[in-house]
């Protein structure tokens, strides 16, 4: 057929179409279950692949190591910052948990006889952890057995990968969220005390701030005019602000007009009755001004001026382990709202008493000279730009390449991290000094999404067309077996996890709940468990395993075909 000659030809054709497909495909949903864009691209290339397809193994390299440094640029601040005190032991319970997902991999696998390219599949799919396919090929090509064995094994891994993949996702976020709780004290009890630590940490407290609850309420601004008795002998600006404080609102004055004239509103500056000012803070705040101040007013000049939403990266030692309540009592916060913190990429809740570290991303809210003032004092403003510094991304995979390319021997065996291995490393040190000096080392936040999913679904594309030819007679192979194992060897890590997380660490047990899941890199699981549970607090526990598990679930693609060849 004509388009077969074509895309045989012209192979590049084949995977932009089965790009295009999975990501057509993956989000569709049939009820509340979804393929997901990574295994729709793996089928569709397999469906392509049956046209015999033929391409270069360097397209997919070229994309995985790409992926992989996006990967541990992303991730590297909180990686790094679990190695501090208050990170260790949730860094701890992300190893344990990540060696349960090892290992019950590896017995499933020593108990039905799978050769490694079967059990690294099975680890893959089981786990969700698609990087493992690009690793342990990687590694099967590296062991002294004969090419036909080789291609044998790292066909098999994704035919593999495909049987387990489905309950390794939706199975992991039903158990969590659905079982998981029972284990915890029960459903009811688990909501109860997500809401006690929610108060604990200061939600719904007296001084709640704006864009403290998870919900992220939008910061307004409002213009009143003022007719309140208490005003009629003036009252300076810093005596209104103190005033709205005792009423339990933290409220700032943004300009003022007097006689006609608009006025920079310095603290010491007196306002009057008939005088007209703005106000900046949470809507439900503003709501009841016109009965503290006087009537709002719909002044157009007095409300035009630049407001800004500005990204803050972190990267100043001192504010490092301050919480939110101690960094909104700072003077450069003054009309400054934090609107959203994300970690590792993850949004938190922002609580007065959720900690902010180096590496972190503020979104601050305010005018745009109070919101500046506070970038520079909090660290680097993340402003919008769409260069990357490609120096820096070509540099780093290189050099990580060039590291995990060394080869160990050890008792005859060939160990290496393999070039793949050492991306990912490098990317973790290279996202770790861009959080600690910030002048360099830009990534845009398209530009890492791109590095991301496009780096991994043009590899999984590349993997599904090559792979194509022996999909369905490997499938024929492995049977319903395999889906056993892989639904055995996905929750056995997570229950272990709730138990380790409930009776060794003894973990809160929305934290528990979310290291889990951090340490299991599923964030469709966290999503439920927030659901489940009615709460954000979960995502607390997410980040630092989330970063560990993604590193030592990578590197377990290496570790399991030596402990299968």
């Amino acid at each position: 057929m004509w388009f077969v000659h074509v895309f045989r030809q012209y192979p590049e054709l084949a995977v932009f179409l089965t790009i295009a497909l999975g990501f057509f495909i993956g989000p569709l949903k049939l009820g509340k279950f979804s393929l997901g864009t990574v295994t729709a691209v793996l089928l569709m290339g397999v469906l392509i692949g049956q046209m015999d397809i033929q391409i270069s193994p360097n397209v997919k390299s070229v994309f995985f190591l790409m992926f992989l440094f996006a990967v541990g640029y992303s991730v590297g601040p909180q990686f790094f910052r679990g190695l501090k005190k208050d990170g260790i032991p949730q860094m701890i319970f992300a190893a344990v948990v990540c060696v349960l997902c090892l290992v019950f991999p590896w017995l499933c696998a020593k108990f039905i006889g799978y050769n490694a390219g079967q059990a690294a599949g099975l680890l893959a799919g089981a786990q969700t952890i698609s990087a493992v396919i690009g690793v342990a090929s990687d590694t099967i090509n590296q062991l002294n057995i004969d090419a036909a064995a080789k291609t044998s094994m790292i066909n098999a891994i994704p035919v593999c990968y495909a049987v387990t993949y489905l309950f390794g996702t939706a199975g992991s976020a039903w158990f969590l969220a659905s079982v998981g709780p029972r284990f915890l004290g029960g459903l009811e009890k688990v909501k109860q005390q997500s809401k006690e630590l929610e108060a604990k940490m200061g939600s719904g407290g007296e001084f709640d701030d704006p864009g403290m609850v998870a919900a992220n309420p939008i910061i307004s601004f409002r213009a009143y005019r003022i007719t309140n008795d208490w005003f009629a002998n003036g009252r300076t600006v810093q005596e209104l602000e103190d005033y709205l404080s005792q009423q339990q609102l933290r409220l700032f004055v943004e300009r003022i007009r007097q006689n006609g004239k608009i006025v920079e509103p310095d603290s010491a500056v007196k306002v009057y009755p008939k005088n007209d000012i703005v106000l900046s803070g949470r809507r439900e705040n503003l709501v009841g001004e016109s009965n503290l101040i006087g009537p709002e007013i719909n002044d157009m000049e007095l409300l035009h001026f630049p407001a800004e939403v500005l990204n803050v990266l972190i990267s100043k030692k001192e504010i490092s382990g301050l919480t939110v309540r101690a960094i909104r009592q700072q003077s450069y916060m003054h009309g400054v709202f934090i609107r959203d913190i994300r970690k590792a990429d993850i949004s938190i809740p922002v609580l007065p008493d959720t900690s902010v570290d180096r590496g972190d991303v503020l979104q601050l809210v305010g005018t745009k000279k109070d919101v500046e003032t506070a970038a520079a004092s909090l660290g680097y403003p993340d402003r919008a730009t769409n260069k990357t510094d490609m120096l820096f991304v070509g540099l780093g995979i290189v050099i990580g390449g060039l590291i995990g390319a060394l080869t160990f021997h050890v008792g005859g065996v060939p160990l290496s991290l393999s070039t793949s291995g050492g991306a990912l490393i490098a990317g973790l040190f290279f996202g770790w000094l861009r959080s600690q000096h910030p002048t360099f080392g830009r990534i845009p936040e398209p530009a890492l999404w791109v590095m991301n999913n496009v780096g991994l679904n043009m590899f999984i594309a590349v993997v599904g067309i090559s792979a194509g030819p022996s999909f369905v007679q490997g499938f024929k192979e492995v049977g319903l077996g395999l889906f056993v194992a892989g639904a055995i060897a996905t929750t056995g890590p997570l229950l272990g996890g709730l138990l380790i997380g409930r009776y060794i660490f003894k973990f809160h047990p929305a934290l528990t709940l979310g290291c889990t899941a951090g340490a299991r890199t599923t964030t469709a699981a966290l999503g439920a468990i927030q659901d489940a549970i009615g709460s954000k607090t979960p995502a607390l526990g997410y980040t630092v395993t989330y970063a560990v598990g993604n590193t030592l679930l990578i590197i377990w693609g290496v570790v399991i075909v030596l402990l299968t060849k």
